[in-house]
């Protein structure tokens, strides 16, 4: 088995100068090919379960998928949730099995999101598996906007809550279709010179590939979570198998046309985050 926790894979990335990327995962067809195509690029791969995932499947299922293809994978997979809200939901996904927990508290007054972080954390070590937290809300395109982290405010998160990776704010949003925009890098390098902790990037579909691999070796960022770059790959190629054949109606068939076209994307994600 390769299964493993966040703190697994994004020390080595912390040290070694790349990132790893958290691949938002809707069902059985994408995760399979994520880890496929992690394979063929010879790196570790975070599998994530987000809201929309878990509204559509129970995380105690969820849980068992990522680990059946951890089982037989070539290299580490972490089970990773992804904004978790709640102190209970961060219990169930410990129970199911995954090894990483994402608590999002970055809604809340900045004590608040300490004390509750801190509380998943110390829930998550004692268990033996990873805690990440967020500092400074992260907006949606087309939504909420965004909050951008204060170094001093992250520094003081990062010691207080002993998470193993921090989720910060620095111009990316959540859900972006383009790549028009670019993460604030005086922000990233104020936060990082203040604190030893891993950075994660929320909405780094949005971020342009050549920024992504450059901070992936130059900072502290280990590690991107792509969510709208592969749904609008893997939707292509739905659309392309459907369309195929008007006639055809057995899902088996037509899902399974998207693996090829969705592990040949992944892995131009995955090859822009190693290091030199």
């Amino acid at each position: 088995m390769t299964l493993v926790t966040l703190a697994e894979v994004l020390q080595p990335a912390l040290k070694q100068g790349h990132a790893v990327a958290g691949l938002v995962t809707l069902g059985w067809e994408d995760m399979r090919a994520y880890v496929a195509a992690a394979e063929a690029e010879g790196v570790p791969v975070i599998l994530q379960a987000g809201p929309s995932c878990r509204a559509h499947t129970p995380l105690p299922i969820l849980g068992k998928m990522y680990r059946h293809l951890a089982e037989g994978a070539s290299v580490p997979v972490v089970a990773h949730l992804d904004h978790g809200y709640t102190f209970e939901e961060c219990r169930e996904a410990l129970d199911a099995g995954f090894t990483s927990l994402m608590f999002d508290g970055s809604r809340k007054p900045l004590q608040q999101n300490i004390d509750e972080t801190a509380a998943i954390a110390e829930m998550a070590h004692a268990a033996g598996i990873s805690c990440d937290g967020e500092i400074g809300f992260v907006g949606y395109a087309g939504g909420e906007n965004s909050a951008g982290t204060d170094p001093d405010e992250a520094a003081k998160f990062a010691t207080e809550t002993g998470v193993d990776a921090m989720a910060i704010s620095v111009g990316n949003v959540h859900l972006q279709e383009d790549k028009e925009g670019g993460l604030d890098e005086p922000r990233i390098r104020a936060i990082e010179a203040v604190t030893d902790v891993p950075l994660v990037i929320h909405g780094g579909s949005g971020v342009p590939m050549a920024q992504r691999t450059s901070l992936a070796r130059t900072s502290s960022i280990c590690k991107f979570n792509i969510g709208t770059e592969l749904r609008m790959a893997f939707g292509a190629a739905l659309r392309e198998a459907v369309n195929a054949d008007p006639a055809r109606f057995d899902r088996v068939g037509i899902l399974k046309e998207t693996h090829d076209p969705l592990v040949t994307a992944t892995r131009r994600v995955l090859s822009a985050f190693k290091g030199e």
